[in-house]
């Protein structure tokens, strides 16, 4: 018996967690959409069933370039999260600056959804 482990995942692997990628980003988008296009709501229930894909999957990517990618899907859907939380005394006290904060966060999220969209769709990692 040998003691070295295949560190190279197989193509199998890497397609499935493309795969993952390509829908995760999928309803990231729908709920980046519907944050900043009027009519167009998307569901906090698509957001979090992402994530929880994400955090579920992101194990199955480690040593991957696959693996930055489910981090900057974490780290975006974390991060405007807190921004969200962060700002509803805007919403509260002043309806205008709030509205401006939540429309600025939310194209920040879209913004890296599809900068990570792209990168999949090019099989390069997100940076650190």
């Amino acid at each position: 018996m040998s003691d070295i482990i295949d560190v190279q995942p197989s193509a199998d692997r890497m397609a499935s967690l493309k795969t993952v990628g390509i829908v995760s980003y999928a309803l990231h988008t729908i709920v980046a959409l519907g944050a900043v296009l009027p009519g167009l709501q998307g569901s906090l229930v698509l957001l979090l069933i992402a994530l929880i894909v994400d955090m579920v999957k992101r194990d199955d990517a480690a040593g991957t370039w696959q693996e930055s990618h489910f981090r900057w899907r974490i780290r975006s859907v974390i991060w405007a999260g807190l921004l969200y939380v962060i700002t509803i005394p805007l919403w509260i006290l002043f309806i205008l600056p709030g509205w401006i904060a939540w429309f600025v966060i939310s194209i920040w999220f879209a913004y890296r959804i599809i900068r990570g969209f792209l990168a999949l769709n090019d099989n390069k990692p997100m940076p650190m």
